[in-house]
C-alpha cells in the first residue's frame, strides 16, 4: 500500500464511494463522492497527537470486531495509506455536543477541519476493475453454534485479532473470565456447504483453519481439536502442513452436518456424530472457534447495477466464461479480480488480480474495440418512441434522443451485446438486430427446405 501511495501514476481516493457510472468501453465517466475526513491530508503528518488527546477512548473498534476499542479520531487501521487519521462524526463530541475540539487544539500542524465537506469527483476512465472482497458470514443466524449466546465462543477473524501481538490484547488468548484456554474446538464450514446458508465451498476455512490450530498450540498451549466435514487442501504444499499439524497433536473428528455447541458444567460442550462410527461424540472444551466462510458483500446487488455487471446464484460477481473470459464481464471494459468473483484465496486472487490488470493494459494498449457482430440498430423512420425497449435492455445500450422533432430510441452498439430483446418486443418492428433480419431469417429457412427437398 505504501508503494501504491508513493507511485506517480496512482492516485488513491480513500475514503470514497462510487456514485454513477455512465458511458462505455474507454469512455466511462464515473461520479465519485469523496466523504469528509475533518482532517487536512495535505497539511496531517501523521503523528497521532489528536488520537492520544481525544478523551473519547471507548468507541469499539471495527478493526478489531469490536474486542477492542478506539478513540473517535483514529485510523481505519494500523496500515492505512494515506497515513491520515479520521474523525467519527457518530461518536465525536463536537458533532454530538457542539464541545470539545481537542483534537484541534493539541494537533501540531492544524490539520483539523470540522468545516470540511464531501466533495463529488469526476473521472474520465477507459477501464474498470471490480476488487469489492467479500464479507465474513455472520454466525448468529445459525443458533446451534452457540455465537452470540454463549462467552468464549468466537469466529476466526477474531481469534486472528486476540492472537496477533498487535491487536487488543497484545497477542494474549484468553477467556472471559481471564484464564488460559487449555482445550480448543474448530469447527469449519460454518455458513458454507449448508444447505441452510451457503452451498457452496468457502475454500479458505480448512487451511486458516489448520494455522489457527497451530498458533493455539504453539503460542497458547492448548490441546485443539478440529471438527471437518472434508479436509480441503488443494494448494502448493498445503497438504504438508495438514501432515505437520495432525503430527503436532491437534484432534481431527470428521462430522456430517449435525453439530451443537451448548453449555455442560459450566464449560461449553460440541455435540454431533462420528461419520465413520455412527456413534454421538460430546466434547467439553473451553472455547469454540467458529471457521465462518465467505459471502458477497451487503452492496454487491447495488454495485452489479452500478457497473452494469451480472451475479451469479450466489451473490457473487459473474465473469463472462468461466474458462475463455475469467476476469470479464458482460459489461466491456469492467473486470474482476479475487473475492468479488467468488471464494479464493490469496494466490489465486493475485494471480487474477495480475490478469484483471494485464487484460486492461492490454485494451487501452490496443487502442480500438471490436464490437459485437449481432448488435441491434433502430430505424428512426418506424420508431414510435414507446420506450418499450428502452426498460427492456438489460445493458442500458438503448436511450431516447431527438429525431425530426420527435422522440426515437437510439441504441449504443458498443453497449449492445445482440441478446434481441429488443427487436422481439418492438411493436413497430423498428429494432433490428444484424444478421437476424426477417429477410435473413426467411431465406434460410428456404435454404433449409430446398437442401431437404434434394
Amino acid at each position: 500500500m505504501v508503494s501504491v501511495g508513493r507511485h506517480p501514476n496512482i492516485t488513491l481516493l480513500t475514503l470514497s464511494e462510487v456514485e454513477s457510472v455512465a458511458g462505455y468501453v474507454g469512455n466511462f465517466r464515473v461520479r465519485v463522492n469523496r466523504k469528509a475526513r475533518y482532517v487536512d491530508e495535505d497539511i496531517c503528518n501523521g503523528c497521532g497527537t489528536c488520537m492520544e488527546k481525544c478523551p473519547w477512548k471507548k468507541i469499539p473498534s471495527e478493526f478489531d470486531l469490536g474486542l477492542g476499542n478506539r478513540p473517535a479520531v483514529y485510523f481505519p487501521f494500523p496500515q492505512a495509506v494515506p497515513r491520515v487519521p479520521v474523525i467519527d462524526v457518530n461518536n465525536c463530541a463536537y458533532f454530538l455536543r457542539g464541545k470539545c475540539r481537542a483534537c484541534e487544539k493539541f494537533c501540531p500542524t492544524g490539520a483539523i477541519n470540522f468545516d470540511q465537506q464531501d466533495q463529488v469527483v469526476e473521472l474520465e476512465v477507459g477501464t474498470i476493475i471490480l476488487a469489492t472482497g467479500f464479507k465474513d458470514f455472520d454466525p448468529q443466524v445459525e443458533p446451534r453454534y452457540g455465537y452470540g449466546l454463549y462467552e468464549n465462543v468466537l469466529t476466526g477473524m477474531e481469534l486472528e485479532r486476540l492472537i496477533n501481538s498487535g491487536g487488543p490484547t497484545t497477542g494474549e488468548v484468553r477467556l472471559k473470565d481471564g484464564r488460559i484456554p487449555e482445550r480448543v474446538a474448530i469447527v469449519h464450514c460454518v455458513g458454507s456447504r449448508d444447505r441452510n446458508t451457503h452451498e457452496y465451498c468457502s475454500r479458505v476455512c480448512c487451511m486458516y483453519s489448520l494455522k489457527l490450530a497451530q498458533l493455539l498450540r504453539h503460542y497458547v498451549g492448548a490441546d485443539v481439536v478440529e471438527y471437518y466435514r472434508d479436509m480441503r487442501t488443494f494448494g502448493k504444499d498445503y497438504e504438508a502442513f495438514y501432515e505437520r499439524v495432525r503430527r503436532d497433536g491437534v484432534q481431527f473428528i470428521r462430522y456430517d452436518e449435525n453439530i451443537q455447541v451448548s453449555r455442560h458444567n459450566g464449560q461449553l460442550q460440541v455435540s454431533t456424530i462420528d461419520v465413520y462410527t455412527g456413534h454421538p461424540i460430546h466434547t467439553l472444551v473451553d472455547m469454540v472457534i467458529l471457521s465462518t466462510g465467505l459471502e458477497p458483500q451487503s452492496d454487491q446487488l447495488k454495485t452489479a447495477k452500478t457497473f452494469g455487471v451480472s451475479l451469479s446464484p450466489d451473490g457473487f460477481f459473474l465473469e463472462r466464461h468461466p474458462k475463455l473470459a475469467p476476469v470479464e464481464t458482460a459489461t466491456d471494459g469492467v473486470y474482476l479480480a479475487g473475492t468479488c468473483q467468488g471464494p479464493k484465496d490469496i494466490p489465486d486472487s493475485v494471480a487474477q488480480g495480475g490478469a484483471a490488470a494485464a487484460v486492461a493494459l492490454s485494451l487501452m494498449d490496443a487502442g480500438q474495440v471490436v464490437l459485437e457482430p449481432f448488435t441491434t440498430y433502430v430505424n428512426p423512420e418506424k420508431c414510435g418512441g414507446c420506450r418499450t425497449c428502452e426498460g427492456l435492455c438489460p445493458y442500458g445500450a438503448i436511450e431516447m434522443v431527438d429525431y425530426v422533432g420527435r422522440q426515437v430510441a437510439y441504441i449504443n452498439e458498443v453497449l449492445c451485446k445482440g441478446c434481441g430483446a429488443c427487436s422481439a418486443a418492438c411493436p413497430a418492428g423498428a429494432a433490428i438486430q444484424h444478421g437476424f433480419t426477417l429477410e435473413q431469417i426467411l431465406a434460410e429457412i428456404e435454404g433449409a427446405l430446398m437442401e431437404v427437398i434434394a
